[in-house]
């Protein structure tokens, strides 16, 4: 039999969803803002006209988008660095974390206490420049001579992320890793057979973190990057909105489509991607990060 709830109850519930749907109204509205202006008329977009639904509706904007190649070579960068930049940083991480969550690991409180302690104290923008600008000068000296490599490998760390995983690496039972020893399995072979499947849920929440974030990458990227053939596509729409709001570069604008509306389509189509990827990796986001997050 259903328990009826009591007025406390009710009220809590009442406030509770509606705070959660205006929260996400105000988070749903911006990317459906865009998606409007991207095909909307110029005066529509000029003049303010957008509230939610296009007005004037033209695919213009997108098809000037499509027809640069600098758009489709920025968005093959940002694959390039957001693959790869994914899989070494996962890499690392799930070392590093394999080797804090070992209580026989030599030293292992100050390794633990150092990565937090780079958490809550950074030594600055000015510094990591000169580091970067360091790392730079080897992978050039090696013969590296592609910055994006440079973003990929010298920025691959994040310290909260292998936290995650090493907390969820210490909550798999020491007696499964002991039979696998047993059995004449390896180091390697019980990272590989035994804690990676058992928290595959927080290594897939890791990606998505380490993902996202170098999908978004733009600051790094735009100052240790000096080729512009080898932008990313974040870099690519900042220089485009420099680009566009520039009025003597502009002054000559006749088009159907607002310069807004170009800026608003590379929007929206850097977003989508995330968008389509992220529900398949959904039903591990919650689990990975509660298991992650918690050291019994």
């Amino acid at each position: 039999m259903k328990r009826k709830l009591e007025t406390s109850e009710l009220i809590f519930k009442i406030i509770s969803y509606t705070l959660l749907l205006i929260f996400s109204l105000a988070c749903l509205y911006p990317f459906l803002y865009a998606i409007s202006a991207s095909i909307s008329g110029r005066t529509a977009v000029d003049y303010n006209q957008i509230i939610l639904f296009p007005k004037d509706v033209q695919f213009d904007a997108f098809a000037r988008m499509f027809n640069d190649n600098m758009f489709w070579n920025s968005y093959s960068n940002t694959l390039f660095l957001t693959f790869y930049g994914t899989v070494w940083s996962l890499l690392i991480s799930i070392l590093g974390a394999y080797a804090l969550s070992k209580k026989r690991l030599l030293f292992r409180r100050f390794f633990n206490f150092f990565l937090v302690f780079t958490m809550l104290f950074s030594a600055g923008i000015v510094p990591q420049y000169l580091n970067y600008l360091a790392t730079k000068s080897v992978f050039n000296a090696v013969g590296i001579t592609d910055d994006k490599w440079l973003v990929v490998i010298a920025m691959g760390m994040a310290a909260m992320n292998i936290i995650l995983l090493r907390n969820a690496f210490e909550g798999v039972p020491s007696e499964i890793e002991e039979a696998a020893i047993v059995d004449g399995a390896t180091e390697f072979q019980v990272l590989r057979k035994v804690f990676i499947p058992m928290c595959s849920s927080t290594i897939a929440t890791v990606a998505l973190f380490f993902a996202i974030s170098r999908w978004n990458g733009y600051f790094w990227a735009r100052q240790m990057i000096s080729n512009s053939n080898e932008h990313p596509l974040q870099v690519f729409i900042r220089l485009k909105l420099e680009e566009f709001t520039d009025s003597e570069a502009m002054a000559g604008w006749n088009e159907v489509y607002a310069s807004d509306s170009v800026i608003y389509a590379l929007i929206v189509c850097s977003i989508v991607p995330i968008l389509v990827i992220y529900p398949f990796i959904q039903k591990y986001f919650a689990k990975g990060t509660n298991v992650g997050g918690v050291k019994e």
